[in-house]
């Protein structure tokens, strides 16, 4: 008599259950759109040296900026140290002057250096949803930007709390350590993050808009800075006023501030929502033209 040979099962094709980690997350990668463009954001960010150079140059200028700032500042310069009447955390923040720029570029050659090279017409072959990948582009930066701007907003304020009692800001003298606990520095050092976050979108912005890395930060650099200069030189106060109201920047940069908020010419958070507004502003209208026109 003939032995039976066992049956063979043909097992259904996709993963299982049992499958290894790395063939779910394939598997979900093809399957998932949002996913697959969220991992090639990443791909592209992480596997560039320019990227981990901006983000790195974030950091260190933010905090050498800051630092600076701070051990140059000395209540000896003052009549009493009360009558200084000096905002430690703003002083502490000063290195967003300087760590702004390099988040603007990194967000701005996120997308131009694609245009440049060719490669967005690769992108939008394999993700042909174009909100997909500005959406994607727009998170990953901002994951990435997040992280680099706590380091350094963290570093500087650690910092601070260090050097500052030596040059004369004690409790004693009406000048509390720095410390997260507080709220209005909790609120400043959260803000500063955001504060960061949108400039590095208000590139992408640009980027998607001009289709052209130096057209981005030439434009980016100038609504950074210019309108800053303007209303320190501007001999009326009352346009002095308006431009640090209403101009992205100055009304931004608010969002450091502790003390004396009434005397503002704008409060913290509804600074940064102006400069929210001008960022998010310019990405949408670049989404919208980007969804229009060919690559």
């Amino acid at each position: 008599m003939r032995r039976a040979r066992p049956v063979l099962r043909a097992h259904p094709a996709g993963p299982s259950h049992g499958a290894h980690p790395a063939l779910r997350t394939q598997a979900a990668l093809r399957t998932q759109p949002a996913l697959r463009a969220l991992h090639a954001e990443w791909t592209k960010l992480r596997t560039l040296p320019s990227s981990w150079l901006l983000l790195a140059a974030t950091v260190a200028l933010t905090f050498a900026v800051g630092t600076a700032a701070v051990s140059s500042v000395s209540t000896r310069e003052c009549a009493s140290a009360a009558a200084c009447h000096e905002d430690t955390v703003k002083l502490a923040l000063t290195g967003l002057w300087l760590g702004q720029a390099t988040v603007l570029v990194l967000g701005a050659l996120s997308m131009g250096a694609e245009y440049g090279t060719g490669t967005v017409r690769t992108t939008l072959t394999a993700i042909p949803r174009r909100a997909t990948v500005l959406v994607s582009k727009a998170a990953v930066m901002a994951a990435a930007t997040g992280i680099a701007a706590g380091t350094a907003i963290l570093a500087s304020l650690a910092t601070a709390r260090w050097i500052l009692p030596a040059n004369g800001f004690t409790p004693e003298a009406g000048y509390p350590l720095l410390s997260l606990t507080d709220t209005p520095t909790l609120r400043a050092a959260l803000g500063s993050t955001l504060f960061l976050i949108l400039i590095a979108f208000l590139g992408l912005g640009l980027a998607v808009l001009l289709r052209d890395s130096a057209a981005a930060i030439t434009t980016g650099l100038g609504i950074l800075y210019v309108a800053p200069l303007m209303s320190d030189l501007l001999g009326s106060p009352t346009w002095k006023d308006r431009l640090e109201r209403w101009a992205p920047i100055p009304a931004g940069l608010a969002i450091r501030a502790t003390k004396d908020l009434a005397r503002l010419p704008i409060g913290p958070w509804p600074g940064l929502g102006v400069l929210a507004a001008y960022a998010l502003g310019v990405l949408l209208v670049g989404g919208a033209i980007f969804a229009r026109r060919d690559a």
